[in-house]
């Protein structure tokens, strides 16, 4: 069965890991310049790295849609720069996850494959898609909807380790960002740990950076770039989070069920 998910964030990424090691071909798109804070759990990075690997499953950019096809042959998941998703046409999958999350719908389709899947808010099954995964932290998380809508966005950042809209990094001013520390650091409240624009970018709380853009990435005031988290274990800033395996786990369901696998 061929796969294409849109998105190669870390949680579209932890959505491609789940379905590739129940052996699925995958394909992934992105935009030219990946904003992926949670970079290191990313397929996104293969964008501008060429390749990327997490848990064991590699990621490799495809140019084009020959080499894609090639990539998926070989056993590896493909990731184009493909924000309009042009290769749905050419490549025909059986599946199509919408997994951008963007909190709206950027032009997916129900008529786009034989199974449409909608990942978070912004879609609605039946009319956009065939099925929607939810995306909200709490009891509802990776539950497989089959009428209606994921929860709405509330704009609030889901509670980790305490903390919600503390734990964001966020651009002060729009230019070119600038990361002043690694993913997987110590940092303490009010240290600076990024530049936008030239200006400098405090911590709102101390905690281990999980999450942050790459060097160069053009930002606009206010726009999230990175992430802390306050438990402060090195290993989840390079692994799949337990959110990213709910939603995988939801969309397998999904899956499985409309296919009529279980």
């Amino acid at each position: 069965m061929k796969i294409l998910i849109k998105g190669a964030g870390d949680l579209a990424t932890g959505i491609a890991w789940r379905l590739k090691q129940c052996g699925f071909d995958i394909c992934m798109t992105e935009i030219a310049v990946p904003t992926t804070v949670r970079r290191t759990v990313a397929f996104s990075r293969a964008v501008y790295e060429g390749e990327a690997e997490v848990e064991g499953l590699l990621a490799v950019f495809a140019a084009g849609y020959g080499q894609a096809e090639k990539i998926v042959k070989e056993g590896n998941i493909a990731v184009l720069a493909d924000p309009e998703a042009k290769i749905i046409q050419m490549w025909k999958p059986d599946v199509v996850v919408d997994a951008i999350l963007a909190k709206r719908n950027l032009g997916t389709r129900i008529g786009d494959a034989p199974l449409v899947i909608g990942v978070g808010p912004g879609f609605t099954a039946g009319e956009d898609c065939h099925l929607v995964v939810e995306t909200k932290r709490g009891h509802y998380l990776g539950r497989v909807i089959e009428r209606g809508s994921a929860i709405p966005n509330t704009g609030i950042p889901g509670d980790v380790g305490g903390y919600t809209t503390q734990r964001l990094i966020r651009a002060e001013a729009g230019g070119p960002f600038e990361p002043l520390v690694s993913i997987g650091d110590t940092v303490t409240q009010g240290q600076v740990v990024a530049c936008s624009g030239g200006i400098p970018i405090r911590a709102q709380m101390s905690g281990m950076v999980r999450g942050m853009l790459q060097t160069g990435v053009l930002v606009t005031e206010g726009m999230k770039c990175g992430d802390i988290d306050a438990r402060c274990v090195r290993d989840h800033c390079f692994t799949i989070s337990d959110k990213a395996r709910a939603i995988g786990g939801g969309v397998l369901e999904a899956i499985l069920r409309k296919t009529g696998q279980i």
